[in-house]
């Protein structure tokens, strides 16, 4: 039998970490802005390996809509240039021999409503985890009763509590979308 409390808490965690997965993937989303980690995606060939590009270079955003890309080696500057490239994020880089410059289009009113729209696909699969896991949850707590770990109020307590952790889980979701919704729809 697994301990109430450790159910609760692992449910919990579950739950916390579709969220922390919804903000990551919305935050790799372009609003029109300059954000390092819209090249999350960015590989580079450094060496023979495929590298992460914030381990070549460091990223800065010296203007709204300009990242400035500085490799810790001139010497991979083209490499730096071909993985945003083939990264296909719809970004042009500039080589300018020092540096990477690249300026972030100002998204169009379509575009926009193209990626809120997808933000809120992306948040309907974070609420589907959040049902799996409290799905998982019950069914355990169900098994506890039947096999008689547990009797009929303490069951009950637990798919209150299980309920209402999901209710905040889903109503975080909403917020998350939202605000990430909002923030596309400006500028």
């Amino acid at each position: 039998m697994t301990n109430s409390k450790e159910l609760i808490k692992e449910t919990q965690h579950k739950m916390d970490k579709a969220q922390s997965v919804l903000e990551n993937d919305l935050g790799q989303m372009r609003a029109g802005r300059a954000n390092a980690s819209i090249l999350k995606p960015v590989s580079v060939e450094y060496y023979g390996t495929q590298t992460p590009l914030n381990q070549v270079a460091s990223i800065s955003i010296p203007e709204p809509r300009i990242m400035m890309i500085t490799p810790y080696d001139k010497s991979s500057l083209k490499d730096i240039e071909r993985g945003i490239l083939e990264a296909d994020l719809g970004l042009n880089p500039m080589n300018d021999g020092d540096n990477i410059r690249i300026e972030v289009p100002q998204l169009t009113e379509e575009r926009r409503k193209e990626i809120a729209k997808k933000a809120k696909a992306i948040g309907e699969q974070s609420k589907v985890a959040i049902r799996n896991v409290r799905r998982d949850s019950m069914d355990i707590v169900k098994r506890n009763n039947k096999n008689d770990d547990i009797n009929d109020d303490e069951a009950h307590e637990l798919e209150n509590q299980i309920q209402k952790l999901t209710n905040n889980a889903i109503n975080g979701i909403d917020k998350i979308v939202k605000e990430k919704q909002e923030a596309l729809m400006k500028n």
